[in-house]
């Protein structure tokens, strides 16, 4: 048993707005690179990645897989699949993340959603099945796999979501409620947030980063303390063991890209306290806000903020190395000068092991005095930030100084044309 940091969401090059080097190999390097040990694969529904996952991938410990380039880096099997569907007079809009204990599951999973749609259009394939329904079909091929509601209160696709989701799980999945044993509290939410809903005391609260280019693997994910096994870690989310499942690391919510509501469009940027008086419409182009996260939980929370339920796993927020040396230089993120001293850095460390491990002296021998004390104040939460909506990231400011122009030289990352 040891320290295991998993990132069980990301996306392969064939999902759309995803960088092309979302590969097993790529991957697995950025992962051991940030000190993730377990990796979802992402996108196992695809066809071609499909291929590329049983032709690349070496079976590991039980229900893993290794990438012989990477073999310290572990993989499983893990997908998002989209319902769009009508319900109660409302178009719903649902993302779950399934996560399976092996390739031959994985392919008798695709063999079954074929029917049902194509699986080429997108890494992250659609259907029009309600969410109850692919539930039900998935843990008839194999009651083994895990079945997770993702980034739940993201507002256009998510379980909660102010614009096409539920009120409870017990809405969304009826009878198979009980089989929801874990829900993704996704960018813009994080588990204190949560704990003010008393119907998910049940449930255990998972962090992934659902990453869509390499350097953004592990800006969410969970630490466990068991064996590297599929079953295992299965097991310890099922049971919400706390014992085993250490804590999550999380985004500080404000970053995320829909925390509080506004309108990109119209630069309105609104609390939930300001929705409320102006009425849910926007005072520049008179159409509803897009609601966000922070709202949403206002309007279906029983407890006050700051609630911890007995038996809460706690979360540690952590801002991406990669920002913490561009605050600390006045740069942007894609400059040639902050990845050089990021890619120094993590050659002598993993990114997390700076993050959380490293004593103070230590970060202080080891870097410029100013990222140092930047890595600091993030471990003491002694930062501002301008919280994100309506599809933009919440800005930063790590040492309270006039922020910084972004940089709009040219980047692998690709365009964020999707809704998170």
């Amino acid at each position: 048993m040891g320290r295991i940091i998993a990132d069980l969401h990301v996306h392969s090059r064939y999902s759309r707005a995803t960088s092309r080097e979302m590969n097993i190999h790529s991957m697995a390097m950025w992962a051991k690179r940030k000190g993730i040990s377990l990796l979802g694969t992402g996108d196992f529904t695809h066809p071609l990645y499909f291929e590329d996952l049983r032709s690349s991938l070496k079976e590991a410990e039980d229900g893993l897989y290794t990438s012989p380039l990477e073999p310290s880096v572990r993989f499983m099997l893990t997908t998002e699949i989209s319902s769009i569907y009508s319900y109660k007079g409302r178009m719903r809009r649902i993302h779950n993340i399934v996560m399976a204990p092996s390739i031959e599951v994985a392919e008798r999973i695709n063999n079954i959603l074929e029917k049902h749609g194509n699986l080429l259009s997108d890494g992250r394939p659609t259907f029009g099945t309600p969410a109850r329904d692919l539930i039900k079909m998935i843990l008839d091929i194999s009651p083994e796999c895990l079945f997770v509601p993702a980034h739940a209160w993201t507002p256009w696709f998510s379980i909660f979501g102010s614009n096409s989701g539920f009120d409870s799980i017990e809405e969304c999945f009826g009878e198979y409620s009980r089989y929801i044993y874990a829900i993704e509290t996704g960018l813009s939410s994080d588990p204190e947030m949560n704990w003010r809903l008393s119907a998910l005391d049940r449930v255990t609260l998972i962090s992934n980063s659902d990453a869509h280019s390499p350097n953004k693997i592990g800006r969410e994910a969970n630490v466990f303390d068991c064996d590297m096994s599929y079953h295992e870690i299965m097991d310890v989310i099922r049971n919400k063991d706390r014992d085993r499942f250490l804590y999550t690391i999380e985004f500080f919510p404000e970053e995320g890209k829909y925390h509080f509501d506004g309108h990109r469009m119209c630069n309105v940027l609104f609390s939930p306290s300001e929705t409320k008086r102006h009425k849910g419409i926007c005072p520049v182009c008179k159409k509803p806000l897009t609601v966000g996260v922070m709202n949403r939980v206002e309007e279906l929370a029983d407890r006050e903020e700051g609630f911890v339920p007995h038996g809460a796993i706690p979360s540690k927020h952590l801002i991406p190395l990669e920002e913490i040396i561009a605050d600390a230089f006045k740069a942007g993120v894609n400059t040639a000068k902050v990845r050089k001293e990021y890619e120094r850095l993590t050659s002598s460390y993993t990114e997390f092991e700076i993050l959380l491990d490293l004593p103070e002296d230590d970060l202080y021998r080891s870097m410029d005095r100013r990222i140092a004390e930047g890595i600091i104040r993030v471990r003491k939460g002694e930062i501002r930030i301008t919280p994100g909506y309506d599809g933009v990231y919440g800005k930063i400011d790590i040492f309270h100084e006039a922020p910084v122009e972004e940089d709009t030289s040219p980047t692998d990352e690709p365009q964020q044309t999707s809704l998170f």
